[in-house]
């Protein structure tokens, strides 16, 4: 959203006498940063969500285009889907900080009525975008069924808008039954024996013989002609840079949102397969995202076929590797059943895949947190010390240790003891190696609590072996860890480093573990993390 859109949305915009004080900004707009406003006011965003389709926008703008049952065209050609609403905690911090900074009052909802005044205008001014409201429903995505309420600890809620234009599907049914039972909140999943609806737009560039080859087929009646289509799909991309760019468009992805549901699961794999090979190329990742199949592909990881869980896995990975997806692919929530598939997954390939997902999902603080909350510590120093994908469980390790929950979590679970006795076992490669020691050393890095655990755990004996015997970037990283655990060498007998020798002499007058040591001072902390 840069400068332009800004222009494009108050091109229409009148004042009335009515607007308050809410509805206007209280700054210069050419001083915002464009992400912080929203697509639809133009205003600074007091209460940002984030939509399927991957754009942010102020909530109550979105719920009066759903009730004016408009879906505007915005700059990029694309249209954002309204169906659900995820409370944006990211941007909204990060605008309120960048207020702080420049001294401006946090923004105040804007005026509903204002807001009413600007989507009427622009519906005025693009007079009957979708005829068809119903038609409109049905090009939504659909999205996994959500609990009625979310439980008292959720950080944040879901919002999702049940149309009766059409069921929300679940992959969960794979039988041959299509009865649907609004009653009991139980859908069957889509029925690919049913004409596939196309949604491109009139303006829609001409096929290509390839593409006109593949529609054909996807858009008849006969479940036949609906795995024939995408198994051609499948191979056409599967080597081709070319044919993955010029096949990834509005009418081929509409079929395959459709298609990655079905109940048949010869359709629904090669669906996934599908997306995935258009997936490898880096212009159409954020399309891919922006056309809504974040839920239906974590909805298939969470119920569809192993080997659709395979290829799912794979699209997730794929899709996180484009920084601009990577927030809204956590938000969306793909990172609670990435780690359930890492965890529980009967395919070693989806299991190497979500981590991969994983690792570049946390590169970005927000899903840093979103993993700690989800017990992803626990589960990952499991998988270590069983030897399970060693190497790229510290990946993900390594990036959850450089936030303070992650940080705590790992000093909390024995992260230090399980990571030395790894490197003192031996055995495993040097990327491994590498990587524990880098996961050590982001540890030690300010914190006190670290010296203590890894003097616990021998750690010292250990380094000076892998600093002796390591490459290059293994020595480094051993050397400052080592050198961190001795106080950095030269340092006043005061302050910081004076207290973790204290630390470690009371220890070691006690003849106590450090666990034990804390659970005996006058009643003990209740966990380690208050120390």
């Amino acid at each position: 959203m840069g400068g332009n859109n800004r222009q494009r949305w108050f091109s229409f915009h009148q004042r009335s006498a009515s607007a308050t004080a809410t509805t206007v900004p209280q700054h210069k707009h050419d001083e915002t940063p464009p992400e912080f406003l929203c697509p639809i006011t133009g205003f600074l965003m007091s209460d940002p969500v984030v939509v399927p389709s991957g754009q942010t926008f102020e909530r109550l703008s979105v719920q009066i285009c759903r009730n004016l049952g408009f879906v505007p065209d915005l700059l990029d050609g694309t249209r954002p889907d309204f169906s659900a609403v995820i409370p944006n905690l990211a941007m909204k911090s990060t605008i309120f900080s960048w207020c702080d900074r420049k001294k401006i009052d946090h923004p105040r909802p804007p005026d509903a009525a204002y807001v009413e005044n600007v989507v009427r205008a622009r519906m005025d001014k693009d007079p009957d975008p979708d005829p068809n409201p119903g038609q409109e429903s049905l090009e939504r995505e659909i999205l996994p069924p959500k609990p009625a309420s979310p439980t008292a600890s959720s950080v944040e809620s879901v919002t999702i808008r049940q149309t009766p234009f059409f069921p929300t599907r679940a992959v969960t049914m794979f039988s041959s039954s299509s009865t649907t039972s609004s009653s009991s909140g139980t859908h069957a999943g889509f029925d690919s024996s049913s004409p596939i609806s196309d949604y491109s737009s009139p303006s829609s560039p001409p096929m290509s013989p390839d593409e006109e080859e593949i529609y054909n087929k996807l858009r008849g009646a006969d479940i036949f002609d609906h795995e024939q289509g995408l198994i051609l799909l499948r191979k056409m991309t599967r080597s081709s840079e070319e044919l993955r760019v010029s096949l990834c468009t509005d009418r081929i992805l509409s079929f395959l949102r459709q298609l990655l549901v079905s109940r048949y699961n010869l359709v629904q794999t090669n669906a996934a397969a599908s997306l995935v090979n258009l997936s490898l190329e880096k212009q159409n990742k954020v399309k891919i995202v922006r056309s809504g199949f974040v839920p239906l592909l974590i909805d298939v990881l969470k119920s569809g076929t192993t080997e659709a869980q395979e290829h799912v896995a794979g699209a997730l990975f794929s899709l996180a590797l484009e920084d601009e997806n990577k927030m809204v692919i956590g938000v969306l929530g793909a990172v609670e059943p990435l780690l359930h598939a890492l965890r529980a997954s009967e395919s070693e390939r989806a299991r190497q895949d979500a981590a991969l997902a994983l690792y570049h999902l946390s590169l970005i603080p927000s899903n840093r947190t979103r993993l700690v909350r989800a017990g992803a510590v626990a589960t990952l120093l499991t998988m270590v010390r069983s030897g399970e994908s060693t190497s790229r469980m510290l990946l993900v390790l390594c990036n959850l240790a450089a936030c303070p929950d992650g940080k705590g979590a790992m000093l909390d679970g024995n992260a230090v003891a399980i990571l030395v006795g790894k490197l003192r076992e031996g055995g495993e490669d040097e990327a491994a190696r590498e990587n524990c020691v880098a996961v050590l050393l982001t540890l030690c890095q300010g914190n006190l609590r670290f010296r203590g655990l890894a003097s616990e755990a021998g750690a010292e004996e250990v380094l000076k072996e892998v600093e002796e015997s390591g490459n290059g970037r293994v020595k480094e990283k051993a050397g400052k860890i080592l050198q961190a655990m001795r106080g950095g060498g030269g340092e006043s007998e005061y302050g910081e480093n004076a207290e973790a020798r204290e630390w470690k002499r009371m220890i070691e007058a006690t003849g106590l573990s450090r666990t034990q040591f804390q659970g005996g001072q006058n009643g003990g902390f209740a966990c380690s993390s208050q120390f």
